[in-house]
């Protein structure tokens, strides 16, 4: 399969887009690149868009029941074959997303407001030892991420706080990913696949901003 997987993290939980090619070549390969990101997977709700493929009820349960092996539930197919419909619809599956789309919202606010984003989670609260937030896009906390917890992002992750958790930006391999904070001591910070370790605390503390540069991972002011 030449073509990637598209991953985007969405309102109800993760969507992945399945290139064209035939579902025995395709379906190794999907799992096989969630398997390499286990950690950013488990316990996701997964929708699939699989284009005019026809698939089975038999099929769609063996895929179903192979991802529930990694702790992750098949909620969606999204499809324009009514074969691959009518087996999805047998297991429960649902077969399109949330109707509310960013354009409608964009129609309630005024038109100097409207500009291009991304997907992204808002937490407003404190993660505690124990926490852990996953999600295919980025990821923006408002409180303190504390040691034990733990943010896994696709997209970049912001904390207004002080993160002292565990944080994985780019999780799916985006090296342009970054970590923001205004306090910067994680417990551990991986950016796709670069690794740094806290080392300790500091007694002057200031915003910084971590990210990779000429294949290092480093941290620098963050002008906020």
């Amino acid at each position: 399969m030449n073509t990637p997987l598209a991953i985007k993290g969405i309102r109800d939980g993760i969507l992945i887009t399945v290139p064209e090619g035939d579902w025995a070549e395709v379906l190794p390969n999907l799992l096989e690149a969630i398997q390499k990101q286990a950690d950013f997977f488990r316990g996701a709700r997964l929708a699939l868009q699989i284009e005019n493929r026809d698939i089975s009820a038999a099929e769609l349960g063996r895929l179903r029941d192979m991802l529930a092996e990694e702790e992750i539930t098949l909620w969606a197919i999204l499809t324009t074959s009514a074969t691959t419909r009518g087996a999805a619809a047998d297991l429960g599956l649902e077969l399109e997303l949330s109707k509310t789309t960013h354009a409608e919202r964009d129609d309630e606010l005024p038109l100097e407001t409207r500009l291009q984003g991304e997907e992204a989670v808002l937490v407003e609260r404190t993660l505690r030892s124990g926490h852990n937030v996953r999600y295919a896009g980025h990821v923006i906390v408002l409180g303190d991420v504390n040691p034990g917890a733990e943010i896994v992002a696709g997209g970049h992750v912001i904390v207004w706080g002080r993160l002292r958790g565990t944080v994985h930006a780019g999780a799916v391999g985006n090296e342009s990913a970054t970590v923001c904070a205004l306090d910067l001591s994680p417990t551990q910070l991986r950016i796709a696949g670069q690794i740094a370790i806290s080392p300790g605390r500091r007694s002057k503390t200031m915003p910084e901003i971590a990210c990779i540069r000429d294949g290092q991972l480093i941290a620098e002011p963050w002008q906020t």
